[in-house]
């Protein structure tokens, strides 16, 4: 019993602690929850210009030391990191605390795997699942990002294929949403019908033909790389416009070929798919994984129309049938005048029926409606 009773105040004063704990945390004017659930924190240690707080897409430029909770190993520090505010650059815990900072603050924030790596972790860092980082974060300065317009070649193509490596990196992640918002966001820095490039030098001169190339090339990349990100979500008719770009650039481009055979096999259109294969097959014939597609939807497309084959003439099968009893029940009922005519035209409205039945049911087999 008396040792009951010690276990029972030893709880209760371990629970009185941790409610003086958050209650004190609470009244400290330099801790934040930043979503009251203790997921995501920011603890104020140097405080910066009151109300100069970045606003969503400004350039920042912080100093940033990452850390792992549990154990305090060093993950990577950076000085002057230049980041775009709320634009997935960095883990969502650092966009959603680095808005709440001022100019010039420095801040502990604390974010659980939620706003950090997540289930999976990140390898390449040693980040285990699960992992709760620590952030320690001075914000040096912030400014709105200049017009696109007005961007140079070199500072578009640069921050284009930054965004294109970041929607890679939600790729891998199997992050199919981040990713195609990034591809896109790359592709207002790469294409240049998104206001041209004016001064792609920052000397007002007009860009290279080899400039151009380049970019190009750049934008061929995202946009193949955007479509394969809709085909994982399903959201073939999107990412048949992204093929589709690419294929008015580069008509012969293997990998745009091979996917849209890809899309139009999900939309059910094997024919279609077929001829994009074997174009793709003919220009890249030592390409093992088109080959393979191709000789896969050729037996498919064998084995649909011999399904087909098979289904109209077991419903045609019915209607002779069908229409066999009819003769035979003409002949029984040769008494009755109107009968034979009556029989007759019941037994070819049946047999339009069966075969229009066919047809839909093919068709339904055919593109999965």
């Amino acid at each position: 019993m008396e040792q009951a009773a010690t276990s029972s105040n030893s709880s209760s004063f371990e629970d009185l602690t941790k409610d003086n704990e958050v209650e004190n945390m609470q009244k400290d004017e330099t801790f934040m929850d930043i979503l009251g659930n203790g997921q995501l924190t920011k603890k104020v240690l140097i405080k910066g210009k009151p109300d100069t707080r970045p606003e969503r897409l400004w350039i920042c430029v912080i100093n940033l030391k990452e850390e792992l909770e549990n154990t305090g190993e060093l993950i990577e520090e950076y000085n002057d990191f230049i980041f775009q505010l709320s634009d997935q650059e960095v883990v969502q815990g650092l966009d959603m605390a680095i808005a709440l900072m001022d100019i010039g603050e420095k801040a502990v924030i604390r974010c659980e795997s939620r706003f950090a790596y997540g289930s999976i972790g990140l390898a390449s860092k040693n980040i285990p699942p699960e992992a709760t980082i620590l952030y320690t974060v001075e914000l040096l300065s912030a400014h709105l990002e200049t017009d696109l317009e007005k961007k140079s070649y070199e500072s578009r193509k640069e921050i284009g294929n930054k965004k294109r490596e970041r929607g890679n990196y939600f790729f891998e992640r199997q992050e199919f949403n981040a990713a195609i918002q990034l591809y896109r966001r790359a592709l207002e820095y790469l294409d240049e019908s998104e206001g041209g490039i004016k001064y792609p030098t920052g000397e007002e001169e007009e860009p290279t033909n080899a400039q151009l190339q380049n970019l190009l090339e750049d934008r061929i990349k995202t946009y193949n790389n955007l479509a394969q990100a809709q085909m994982k979500i399903k959201a073939y008719e999107t990412a048949l416009k992204s093929i589709d770009t690419v294929l008015q650039c580069q008509p012969n481009n293997v990998k745009a070929l091979y996917r849209k055979g890809k899309i139009l096999e999900a939309k059910s259109d094997v024919t279609q798919a077929i001829n994009f294969l074997r174009k793709a097959a003919t220009l890249d014939p030592d390409n093992k994984t088109v080959q393979n597609e191709l000789s896969k939807l050729i037996l498919k497309s064998k084995r649909e129309a011999r399904n087909e084959k098979d289904l109209y003439q077991k419903m045609l099968g019915q209607a002779q049938k069908l229409e066999t009893k009819a003769q035979q029940k003409k002949s029984t009922n040769s008494t009755n005048p109107s009968s034979p005519n009556r029989l007759k035209l019941w037994s070819y409205t049946l047999g339009s029926i069966l075969v229009s039945v066919a047809a839909i049911a093919i068709y339904r087999y055919k593109y999965g409606a």
